[in-house]
This record gives structure tokens, sequence and C-alpha cells, in this order.
């Protein structure tokens, strides 16, 4: 014969069986309305980052269908429609319950520039062209016999400005690339900054700034452990 005790355990375990199958059906009931229904349908679009980039623009490459559930919308695919917008650099779409959409552009930014008869090339510091518009006032121009991301030379340019102090980036105003280990850079002053090849950056943009504040007009840091100054 059973004691009490275990009539008493039986019957908590079936009243843990009973309350743990509805809470399953139960469950089963929400996780079914979120996916097929619209009951977390997404109701806001919040977009951060955008300077250049209409948002009408990022709206429609998210391509967000009416009345789907939040669950059900491909976040990583509609970043990557974003993400092919040619001023945008980088986009992370994410949920947020119970109905919004965040989206979060990095645009690219110009670092350089290149004239052409259909106007000017802009092109960030990952050497991609990504507009052909007028070009931001103080970003520099680039004089080069075959400008463009595929270009060698271009790229050897775009890897000079990005070693360069903050305070001589903005006195910049056209790098001329006649191959890549032949730059140099054009002050908007009047003087100029022979820089040579892409090798011993470190070293050029250490020695570049103290050998600027020396009277001359051609500052020559080819050979940083050789500079000279005319």
């Amino acid at each position: 014969m059973r004691t009490a005790g275990e009539w008493f355990d039986r019957a908590h375990r079936g009243r843990l069986r009973r309350w743990s199958l509805l809470g399953v059906c139960v469950l089963t009931v929400v996780l079914v309305l979120a996916w097929f229904t619209p009951v977390l349908s997404v109701s806001t679009v919040e977009i951060d980052g955008l300077v250049a980039v209409p948002e009408e623009q990022v709206r429609d490459r998210l391509e967000i269908p009416s009345a789907r559930s939040m669950l059900r919308i491909d976040t990583d695919a509609m970043a990557q429609r974003v993400a092919s917008i040619p001023k945008v650099r980088t986009a992370r779409v994410q949920r947020v319950f119970p109905s919004t959409v965040r989206v979060t552009v990095v645009e690219r930014a110009p670092v350089l520039f290149w004239d052409s008869p259909q106007g000017a090339h802009l092109m960030d510091a990952e050497s991609v062209e990504f507009a052909i518009e007028d070009a931001p006032i103080g970003v520099p121009k680039l004089t080069a016999e075959h400008p463009g991301g595929a270009d060698p030379v271009t790229r050897a340019a775009v890897s000079v400005l990005s070693v360069l102090p903050s305070a001589l980036v903005v006195q910049v105003d056209e790098v001329v690339a006649r191959s890549i280990s032949n730059i140099s850079l054009n002050l908007r002053d009047g003087r100029t900054v022979l820089w040579g090849g892409t090798n011993d950056a470190e070293r050029k943009a250490a020695v570049v700034m103290p050998l600027l504040t020396r009277d001359g007009t051609v500052f020559d840091v080819s050979s940083p452990n050789l500079v000279t100054v005319k």
C-alpha cells in the first residue's frame, strides 16, 4: 500500500506535468501567432548615421514586407542591400521588439578626388570610388596618370594619406602620384613635400612635421634618415 506521502508526491508530479503541458501549449500558440500573424509586424524603422545618403533610398533598399512578422524578416539580407548603396561603407540591421527595425549606417568619407569630363570622382580610405559629384571643401585632388580604385599608384597615394599626421592632412591641396615610389604633396600654402613611396611610412610621418617648421618650399622626406629642405 502507498503511504500518504507517496500519494502526495504522485499527485504533485501529476499537477506539474499538467502545468508543464499547459505551458508548452501556451508557448506554442504564442510562437505561432508571432511567426504567422502581423502581431509582431514592423511598425517603426529607425535609421542612424545618414548624412549624404537619402533616407528614402535606405528605406527602399530594406524592402520590409508589409504585415510580416519581425521573426521572419531577413536582417542580414536587408543589411547587404543597404550596404550595396555606393555611399554606404557598412550597414547593420537589428530587430528591436516588439515592432521596430533599427538600421545603423556608416557612410563612405572621401579622402581624395580626381577630375574627369564627368566630374569629380570621390574615393574613400579603402580606395573605393563611390560617387561622381562636387568634392567637399578640404578634400585633396589626386593627379595621376590612370586614377582609379584598381590602379596601384592611386592606392599608394591613398595609403600615404592614411599615415599622414592629421595636422598635415588638412594642409594638403593636391597629391601628385607619378608612380608608387614617387608621390608628392602640394600644400595649400604653396610648399611641397616629396614623400616618395609607401615604405618607411611611420618614420616619414614622425619627421615631416618638425621639418615643416623650417624655412623653405620643398621638403624631402623620401629618405627619412636624410631629409632635406630647399
